[in-house]
């Protein structure tokens, strides 16, 4: 497990920021497990609103449907914390958005919630950018319910940087 500091979050967000900003990009995020918190470490970013436009925290089977578009019939079949799922997240915050780069999160942040095919730390994490295709990646996070998100939020940021 790696342990990310808040000053290791804030300097991936600063980094983030410069590159979205050079390519005048636009980023908006789709977060069930980390509940926002990969927009507030963007946000925390004097002057990012130059590349911020929006973050939708999406916890619950309806607001993945609503907010984002998720099919039922995915969450049905796949569940929640699936590549589908989080492919869905991804394309719909784009198509709901002004951004140019997008990133979904889903996953099981615990304590409890985990399966013996899904355990606590499991997080799909996408990747889009307008007009191409998405990325998604597996990731098994350690640690307790917040170094499982706050791996997720590094994860994610550092994902972007190639997005």
């Amino acid at each position: 497990m790696t342990n990310y500091s808040d000053a290791d979050l804030r300097a991936l967000a600063e980094s983030l920021g410069q590159r979205l900003r050079a390519n005048h990009d636009h980023l908006v995020t789709a977060e069930s497990c980390t509940g926002g918190w990969i927009a507030k470490t963007v946000t925390d970013i004097a002057g990012s609103s130059d590349w911020f436009d929006c973050g939708m925290a999406a916890y619950s089977y309806e607001a993945k449907q609503a907010l984002l578009g998720v099919r039922p019939q995915t969450l049905e079949t796949h569940g929640a914390v699936s590549r589908e799922t989080a492919i869905e997240m991804v394309s719909g915050a784009l198509v709901n958005s002004g951004a140019s780069v997008a990133v979904a999160v889903t996953g099981i942040a615990g304590p409890g919630g985990g399966t013996e095919d899904k355990p606590v730390g499991t997080v799909w994490i996408a990747w889009k950018r307008r007009g191409g295709y998405p990325k998604a990646e597996l990731f098994h996070f350690d640690g307790d319910r917040e170094a499982v998100r706050r791996q997720t939020v590094a994860a994610s940021l550092q994902g972007l940087m190639t997005a």
